[in-house]
């Protein structure tokens, strides 16, 4: 196998596994996604605020739910300040999930996992709503299936899962990581390979992993997974003065997110929007109206009262600079 082969299997890697998404221009907010009524201080590894500060203790109202954001790969938890500000402004609380999307999908939704314990030992009736998107999708489901390492303890918990363009079938570009004959052939370079693009859940994202493969079983304590499939074909992300697209939004299909053992598993609602895969959370001049109608329309954001309509907009405006 030659270098040039290499170095092309290491870009289609790096190309269409991941997606960079700038944080939208939002206001500056210590603590977007707080309440007027947070008056409790706590500190949990791995949850912050939806901010990239170097504050990271939570202010939460613990008599009121409280929403989980878990951003994809090369995000940060910044990410999400303006949905945290979308949800704060319907009187819902929120809180994000930081985690280096480097290391084993395992590991990782083993910390979310342990976080959700932890979170819900401040909450007087502990009702949480765990949102991923893309590669933060299949680490919000794992940390809540029932056969993982480090399930749940609590068992009274009201929980909702929610992921967005999540690649359950595994993601096709990582595929060659998976080629058995490849992987002999090459003696340990094309391992090597993966790892330097995507570290230790090299292996983990492709559709021949027993991560794909056996995703589990939701607790009983989820009582309900949205899961959103974005159509991502003919979108584009940015154009030229002229109006030529110069760059995608595409980063994976929708049969990378269809996955039978997830797709028809209990208690979860399947829906398709035709959106890129930027699009649909919003970034600086994209405003995510699509996936706000979605959660309005599925209950996990609060229908806009008639008279704040037009203040709803307005924020809209000033959060994602349209």
């Amino acid at each position: 196998m030659s270098i040039p082969f290499f170095l092309s299997l290491l870009l289609a890697i790096a190309l269409a596994g991941c997606s960079s998404t700038p944080r939208p221009g939002a206001s500056e907010i210590a603590d977007p996604g707080r309440l007027p009524s947070a008056q409790r201080a706590v500190s949990i590894a791995g949850l912050r605020p939806c901010n990239d500060a170097a504050e990271r203790t939570l202010r939460i109202d613990p008599s009121q739910p409280i929403n989980l954001l878990v951003h994809g790969c090369n995000g940060s938890t910044g990410r999400f300040q303006a949905l945290a500000e979308v949800l704060a402004f319907h009187g819902q609380q929120s809180a994000c999930f930081e985690y280096d999307d480097r290391d084993s999908l395992m590991l990782s939704s083993g910390q979310l996992a342990k976080a959700v314990d932890t979170l819900a030992e401040h909450l007087e009736k502990p009702e949480i709503t765990v949102i991923g998107h893309s590669m933060g999708g299949l680490v919000a489901r794992k940390a809540l299936v029932e056969n993982h390492p480090a399930a749940l303890r609590n068992t009274q918990m009201d929980l909702r899962l929610v992921t967005v363009s999540a690649p359950f079938a595994g993601i096709a570009a990582a595929r060659m990581c998976a080629a058995p004959a490849l992987r002999l052939v090459t003696i340990g370079l094309n391992d090597l390979v993966c790892w330097l693009v995507s570290g230790d859940n090299w292996y983990e994202i492709t559709h021949a992993s027993d991560f794909i493969q056996s995703p589990g079983n939701l607790l009983p304590q989820v009582r309900s997974h949205l899961k959103v499939v974005t159509d991502e074909r003919g979108t584009c992300r940015r154009r030229n003065e002229a109006g030529q697209c110069v760059k995608d939004d595409y980063i994976f299909s929708v049969q990378e997110q269809r996955f039978p053992p997830v797709t028809h598993a209990p208690r979860t609602t399947d829906i398709e929007v035709a959106a890129g895969h930027v699009e649909i959370v919003g970034e600086s001049g994209v405003t995510p109206h699509k996936l706000i109608e979605v959660f309005q329309r599925e209950g996990i954001v609060r229908a806009t009262p008639r008279a704040q309509q037009s203040a709803f907009q307005e924020l809209l405006a000033q959060l994602y600079g349209r």
